[in-house]
């Protein structure tokens, strides 16, 4: 077996499917490796660019026709899926699939067929974990898909492993986390100590765990706006556009370079053409950014009834947001329209506004002619096309409204934040220069990638599932996320990374649990496994050694009990009867089974050596054994009873028996004591033990 660990995640968006595939340590293998400071961390995920695979179109299209969702859709990732993980590893491989904004837009019935037939065609064509389809194949809400955005951002910035080198001030350490796709946006952030106590019950709690096995909390705001999205905020600018002006036949779009001329549906019109797919061309680009800005505005609606202040957009409750700590990274749309033509070359350029709208104004005001050139000698790169340059200056501006007029990022090189000259001297010289050099100590900065690796809230979830599958230290309570209610007590909406919390790995077995948990953990398992290795071993020992051990702790006259109380223990460890061996007069030793008499007592006090038949059971007595115990001074004896099953073999052979005078049978085949010589002890000594 290796030491990796696979997870596979598919992120089914609007317009494609994209599989993705981490790797990490096996839990024990990560903590043997750690140090003490990485015991501290949370376990490292690694991804290369060529695991990740994208597929056209959406998963959202097989609503009517969800039994070609396999082979058509899903076979292509599965393939790709179960070539990068090594095929010893299948079976211990989680698989997950999360559908977004798409899939949400689905009528129910459709949304059920095509999970189901995920779900179904997953666990036919893999042997990937799927234990629990309901957990692993789901429609995720936009606030879950912001949380897991915020979760995986934070992780590759540093500011869960090293929250010193993050210090933004007033002891916060985390960045917010923003998302725009193509139907929604999302925000996630952890506000400020005050504002966390004033809406305590609007947060989510996420716990983590170490690689120790130590767990961490946090506590976040997460939402999301539908419609919010590029896409939709285009779809709903043009109905705004179009119902303004419902009888005119060509309209002036503000939004759309000089010259260009498109359909509402956003195909571009050749010069001459009068439509495209029977659509009449009604948009017609004046390339007037700040007019774009102006009438893009209103989609923010800000002015909504705020049920629950504060408020941003449309009504949406959001605490107050403290841009003095809370520094924010976009993801997404925010990254590429921010970074596809206007910051060409400078992809790790921090951030500012003044800059970013003067090289939009600059952009938009081309005439539609001299930008086709452009994009013909790939002046903007290679990934810009016609259709990305004819779309840029509508989500430029809806960006910076989003930012600066929606969530009130401060616009850098125009105006500062509140306290902004003071800020600095929250932070340690160290963390505040470590922190600038990559530009995230602004309140806003797009990214793509950290280090390497994409900011994907795919990432998010699979380090949430890692965590949980690290053996937690005494009292750490479950890995996932919930309502934020105080106590102990999981909250009823509380939602574990794979469906239940695991008790113990499948590769992590009980000498790795005993061996491989953290320190404080470490000694109590070693005790219990010294004291099961005792009894195992005092098991393996001969009835004989047993009793004498056993015989060195036992006082010198231990209570008598009956036979029924001792029952299966005597066979280990009870006392049995005890006899003196017969005085030899020959060359065979005899001796009797274990029984019990009224001289057990005796036996015990005198001076000659007490002995004991070796095995694991006796003889099973019945008759006279069977009767009440006879009282000392009664007339008869053990011996005045008929001989039962059990010593038949022996009272046949009595031949062997040297007897000595006085030691006479009766009549019933049984030995008579009554007049027997006292005892010696054998000159052979103890018997042999036949262990």
């Amino acid at each position: 077996m290796g030491k990796w660990r696979y997870g596979v995640i598919l992120d089914a968006g609007s317009s494609g499917t994209r599989a993705y595939v981490y790797r990490w340590l096996k839990p024990e293998k990560a903590r043997k490796k750690a140090s003490k400071e990485e015991l501290g961390k949370l376990p490292e995920l690694r991804t290369k660019k060529k695991w990740a695979k994208k597929i056209h179109p959406g998963l959202s299209t097989f609503g009517d026709k969800p039994e070609q969702v396999g082979t058509e859709h899903l076979k292509e990732l599965m393939d790709h899926a179960l070539k990068i993980v090594p095929s010893d590893e299948h079976e211990n491989t989680p698989i997950f699939l999360l559908a977004t904004a798409g899939m949400r837009l689905l009528p129910d019935q459709q949304r059920k067929d095509v999970l189901a037939n995920v779900c179904s065609y997953m666990r036919r064509t893999t042997k990937f974990q799927l234990p629990d389809c309901d957990m692993h194949i789901q429609v995720i809400p936009g606030e879950t898909e912001g949380l897991y955005g915020w979760l995986a951002a934070n992780y590759l910035l540093g500011g869960f492993d090293d929250p010193s080198d993050h210090a933004h001030g007033k002891e916060h350490h985390t960045y917010g986390f923003l998302d725009m796709g193509g139907a929604s946006a999302q925000i996630a952030f952890a506000p400020n100590a005050t504002e966390a106590e004033k809406h305590a019950n609007d947060l989510t709690l996420l716990r983590l765990r170490t690689i120790g096995g130590h767990q961490k909390e946090y506590r976040v705001f997460v939402t999301t706006w539908l419609e919010y999205g590029v896409n939709e905020a285009r779809r709903r600018y043009l109905k705004a556009l179009l119902d303004s002006s419902p009888d005119s036949k060509e309209l002036p779009d503000p939004c759309l370079p000089i010259g260009l001329r498109e359909t509402k549906s956003g195909h571009v019109v050749s010069d001459g053409s009068k439509d495209v797919k029977g659509e009449p061309s009604l948009l017609l680009g004046t390339g007037k950014f700040d007019e774009c800005l102006r009438q893009t505005f209103p989609l923010l609606d800000k002015d909504a009834a705020c049920a629950d202040e504060p408020c941003l957009l449309h009504g949406v409750h959001v605490p107050a947001i403290d841009f003095d700590v809370n520094h924010f990274v976009g993801v997404s749309e925010y990254w590429h329209t921010t970074h596809s033509v206007f910051e060409m070359g400078h992809k790790d350029m921090a951030y500012d506004f003044k800059t970013h709208q003067s090289k939009v104004n600059e952009f938009c005001s081309k005439d539609w002619k001299s930008i086709k050139s452009g994009v013909s000698s790939q002046k903007w790169g290679k990934k810009v096309d016609e259709t990305t340059a004819a779309e840029v200056c509508f989500k430029a501006s809806w960006l910076i409204n989003m930012l600066h007029e929606g969530i009130g990022v401060p616009r850098v090189g125009l105006e500062q934040s509140p306290d902004s000259d003071t800020k600095a001297g929250n932070k340690t010289k160290q963390a505040l220069e470590s922190a600038k050099d990559r530009g995230f100590l602004d309140p806003f900065q797009a990214v793509d990638k950290i280090d390497g690796t994409e900011v994907s809230w795919t990432l998010g979830k699979m380090v949430l599932y890692a965590a949980s599958q690290h053996p937690p230290e005494d009292h750490a309570m479950a890995v996932g996320f919930g309502s934020n209610i105080p106590g102990k007590k999981l909250p009823a909406d509380f939602q574990f990374p794979g469906g239940r919390e695991p008790e113990l790995p499948d590769d992590l077995d009980w000498h790795d649990k005993l061996f491989a948990s953290a320190g404080e953990r470490r000694v109590p398992g070693l005790l219990l496994f010294g004291a099961i290795l005792i009894v195992a071993l005092f098991l393996l020992c001969g009835r004989e050694r047993r009793q004498n051990i056993l015989s060195k702790f036992r006082p010198s006259s231990p209570p008598r009990f009956s036979r029924k109380k001792r029952g299966v223990l005597s066979r280990f460890f009870g006392k049995g009867a005890k006899y003196a061996p017969l005085a030899p007069t020959g060359t065979d030793d005899f001796e009797l089974g274990d029984v019990d008499s009224d001289s057990d007592l005796e036996a015990d006090k005198a001076p000659t050596k007490s002995t004991r038949a070796s095995g694991w059971s006796t003889p099973k007595l019945q008759g006279a054994l069977d009767s009440p115990v006879i009282a000392p001074n009664s007339a008869k004896t053990y011996f005045d009873y008929p001989a039962g099953p059990g010593l038949t073999s022996r009272t046949e052979s009595r031949e062997r028996l040297g007897l000595t005078p006085g030691l006479s049978l009766n009549t019933s085949g049984s030995r008579s004591r009554h007049n027997s010589p006292t005892r010696r002890a054998s000159p052979l000594g103890a018997p042999k033990d036949l262990d």
